[in-house]
């Protein structure tokens, strides 16, 4: 017996329990299960129910068992005082609350089939539990739960954001450089692009924005790249050297190891020497990056914001001292796209409610709509099967789904596993 099987039937079946009879108390019918609550307190907060002739309003506590109530500490707790009823499969002993009152207790037929429907649904070994049956879910139902896990995944999101603004003590646009940063590494080089950020301040790039060669030169210079012999050094990296070692020393900055930087299976355009390049002409380009991205309206805008080019030496370099055949390095629209969905779109979310500003949660969500969908395999997986996400929006409520409910096998917990699971039952 599971506690989550009887949370999940007293939320979706609560009918069943019409006509029992709870102790103490008479006939019971449920006119509303209440709201499932997944913090600290009672499982179901303002349920409804009535007992013979009597309307009672407040919440719903649930257990396999009623001594559950008394080993979970329930009856020292003023939190549930205000239960009405305390649901279990079995009531092997009575129980009262913090008060001494005596608690209404309903005992339930455990739904073992539902159980059993349940095993047999995570037990199998398609890609995802329901694959064979999430066709016959209603296409709404599905549409209208992805909406609900975009919003949850940004949540998340939203969480990791302001612990980087904590870190920050409070600095948004810090927070979002070094957001940034670990963004223009993509997936392969974002730890060291967010290690290079934190160790090279935002107000010291501040200082020489003005001047490109100056916000390379402490960007390489930061990333430890700037390790090679005046002899073999060209006219740039010589440059490059000297202006770094006189900002090193104002600024009093400490480099990280240029071996984090990792080159191997990279398209050479996505060279992190390429993407610094770029990165610095950001920084050169802006007037208050977080600000700008925050006030910036279309995703055309942010594509022009972010839409860079790596500084004259590298359109015939790749990598320090050896010439290349020539060609402009700019950003490209699937990096940017990234950037887009991997920064601004949860600054701008979580900015927006911390602030009450309802528009900007709005312009970010929008965003999401705009941009394509993310071409990865867990996207590719849903199609296979019938779901297709057609923008970012939808997208991230498949990464969203697969990551914390399929892997996680919490049908019970899922609409489309809550659908799939009922239509099973019914049937037995």
């Amino acid at each position: 017996m599971h506690e989550d099987i009887i949370h999940f039937i007293w939320k979706h079946k609560p009918a069943l329990f019409n006509g029992l009879t709870c102790q103490p108390g008479g006939k019971v019918e449920v006119i509303s299960p209440g709201n499932h609550n997944f913090d600290s307190g009672p499982d179901f907060f303002n349920a409804k129910v009535k007992i013979d002739n009597t309307i009672w309003a407040g919440n719903v506590e649930i257990h396999v068992k009623s001594s559950d109530w008394n080993r979970h500490g329930h009856n020292k707790d003023e939190a549930y005082n205000n239960v009405i009823l305390h649901v279990v499969a079995v009531n092997d002993m009575p129980v009262s609350n913090a008060n001494g009152d005596p608690v209404t207790t309903l005992e339930i037929p455990y739904p073992h089939d539902l159980e059993w429907e349940l095993q047999r649904l995570v037990a199998t070994e398609s890609w995802i539990p329901c694959a064979k049956d999430i066709g016959k879910v209603n296409p709404i139902s599905i549409q209208m739960w992805l909406t609900s896990l975009c919003i949850q995944r940004l949540e998340q999101k939203t969480d990791q954001v302001q612990n980087l603004v904590t870190e920050y003590n409070g600095s948004w646009e810090e927070a979002f450089y070094v957001s940034l940063a670990r963004s223009f590494g993509l997936k392969i080089n974002s730890l060291p692009f967010e290690l290079l950020a934190k160790s090279t301040p935002l107000k010291a790039l501040s200082k020489v924005k003005d001047n490109l060669i100056s916000v390379e030169a402490l960007l390489f210079g930061q990333a430890g790249l700037l390790n090679f012999s005046a002899i073999t050094a060209d006219d740039y990296m010589q440059e490059l050297v000297k202006e770094y070692n006189y900002q090193q020393r104002k600024f009093q900055l400490i480099p990280i190891p240029g071996h984090l930087w990792k080159f191997m299976r990279l398209r050479p355009n996505a060279f992190p020497t390429i993407r610094l390049s770029q990165f610095a002409r950001l920084i050169h380009n802006s007037a208050g990056l977080f600000s700008q991205c925050m006030e910036a309206g279309t995703l055309s805008d942010y594509v022009e914001i972010l839409r860079v080019i790596s500084s004259s030496y590298w359109n015939n370099h790749y990598t320090f001292g050896k010439v290349t055949e020539g060609k402009k390095k700019l950003l490209g629209e699937n990096a940017i796209k990234t950037i887009i969905l991997n920064t601004i779109v949860p600054f701008m979310f979580t900015y927006g409610k911390v602030r009450g500003n309802e528009v900007l949660k709005d312009k970010s969500l929008n965003l999401l709509e705009e941009l394509p969908p993310e071409s990865n395999s867990i996207v590719k997986g849903f199609e296979s099967i019938g779901i297709k996400a057609d923008n970012s929006f939808f997208s991230q409520a498949l990464v969203q789904l697969k990551n914390q409910y399929c892997d996680k096998r919490k049908c019970l917990f899922c609409q489309i596993g809550t659908s799939v699971l009922l239509k099973k039952v019914e049937k037995t």
